[in-house]
């Protein structure tokens, strides 16, 4: 079974991080021109928040703030749910559904690794699945030789 640590050093993700006081404007170019749904948002070394496409759409252009002239910790989502390296995919997927959320920074005390997406869970969900289901058909169909 996959865990977060081994899923963000598999994939040799770039950190994706913004400064608190960058400007929405700014923290929403550097999401599009990493293709990137969200980024940790830092104060010096500090991790502070996190900052999503939701917190875009509901903060800023719901309320018809001006994105040049807000500042990224004013909107960002500061109860950040994290996760071990050490948690288990599914244990991801779990702390993901219970805080209604879709990304999960990967910390190691206080070391951000990097951030998982929920697609990033479900597909390595589905991989082991298929995995498990090809071992199963094995298992059932397999023909001992006979003596």
């Amino acid at each position: 079974m996959k865990t977060l640590g081994s899923i963000v050093k598999d994939a040799k993700r770039d950190l994706y991080t913004v400064p608190a006081d960058s400007s929405v404007q700014t923290a929403v170019e550097y999401m599009t021109s990493r293709n990137v749904g969200a980024v940790i948002i830092s104060d010096g070394e500090r991790i502070v928040g996190l900052f999503s496409e939701r917190d875009l759409m509901k903060r800023v252009v719901a309320q018809g703030l001006d994105p040049k002239a807000v500042q990224v910790r004013q909107v960002m989502t500061t109860e950040v749910v994290a996760g071990n390296p050490d948690d288990s995919h599914e244990e991801g997927i779990s702390k993901m559904r219970h805080a209604n959320c879709r990304h999960l920074p990967v910390l190691e005390g206080n070391r951000f690794l990097g951030l998982v997406s929920l697609r990033d869970l479900l597909l390595v969900d589905v991989d082991e699945k298929a995995e498990e289901l090809r071992m199963l058909n094995t298992y059932i169909h397999y023909v001992p030789p006979s003596m």
